[in-house]
């Protein structure tokens, strides 16, 4: 009898497409070392814009901001937390990068992200959000917003957003100005949060925090100083959730929302590419 209440407590699990969802063993999987920085009030609007930023004409010739910045993202991080650029707020003890260990694996069904980092010193500030000290959000993207694979998810940040200095309207978040869900044009949104959160969403033309289907699991705990998540995704989903597959490759990009922060006051990575089995600034193998 128990056999064969096993066997069916199996089947459910597979029909979920959740069972035997197994991490891989992560000491064989190699890390990728990303950085992500404090970007203080740089919404697409001004990262276009030649006049302020003169990164907006290698942008126009088709030059990613990886291409230029990748190597700078914690001297960027350090003139934004300080407030010596687009900052009119800082905040006195704002860590202004956060160097980042990126692992990424598949089975055929799911794919693996797990994210380490060690926890910068607080800067006994306001606790925007009470409930989480820490929250990771992951961004996908298929290759069909314009300059997405240029600028990653710099493409939903818009100077009106609620916590922007010009956003007059509280309600306003992350929204891609041409984003399209029925047409395909949005970002799939994953995220993991200190409290015990995990959110699958997206972001078309507003932020959409579930709604998704793939998202299998997201776990995190803090080893010592070290912040440890795990995510667990399937390769294809639903509405909302672009689909990966072998030998694909996408526009991926994570944001960390560190010392209780909220909104706008996160440190972010630069856009990058995911691969399954491909070449890329990060690739998942097959395990």
């Amino acid at each position: 009898m128990m056999n064969k209440l096993n066997a069916i407590a199996a089947a459910l699990l597979l029909a979920s497409g959740v069972a035997q969802a197994a991490a891989p063993d992560w000491s064989k999987v190699p890390a990728a070392k990303f950085t992500v920085f404090y970007p203080g009030a740089s919404p697409i609007e001004w990262i276009t814009k030649g006049s302020e930023h003169g990164g907006a004409r290698a942008l126009k010739k088709g030059e990613s901001c990886a291409s230029c910045h990748h190597e700078e993202t914690a001297d960027m991080g350090k003139k934004m937390a300080t407030g010596q650029k687009n900052e009119p707020h800082p905040i006195k003890g704002k860590a202004p990068a956060i160097p980042v260990s990126v692992q990424a694996a598949h089975d055929g069904a799911n794919l693996y992200l797990r994210f380490s980092w060690k926890q910068p010193p607080s800067s006994g500030g306001e606790k925007m959000d009470k409930d989480n000290a820490v929250k990771l959000a992951v961004m996908f993207e298929d290759n069909k917003i314009t300059r997405a694979n240029l600028s990653g998810c710099w493409e939903t940040c818009h100077a009106d957003a609620r916590t922007m200095p010009e956003g007059k309207d509280d309600k306003k978040t992350k929204y891609v100005a041409e984003g399209n869900l029925a047409g395909g044009k949005f970002y799939d949104l994953i995220q993991w949060t200190s409290k015990g959160g995990k959110f699958d969403g997206h972001v078309a033309d507003k932020r959409v925090m579930e709604g998704g289907k793939a998202l299998v699991d997201a776990k995190g705990e803090k080893k010592g100083d070290e912040w440890v998540v795990v995510f667990t995704r399937k390769l294809s989903g639903g509405e909302g959730d672009v689909t990966l597959a072998p030998g694909k490759t996408v526009n991926f990009g994570f944001a960390i929302h560190d010392d209780h922060a909220a909104g706008r006051f996160h440190q972010v990575s630069l856009g990058y590419t995911l691969g399954l089995d491909a070449k890329a600034d990060l690739t998942a193998a097959k395990q």
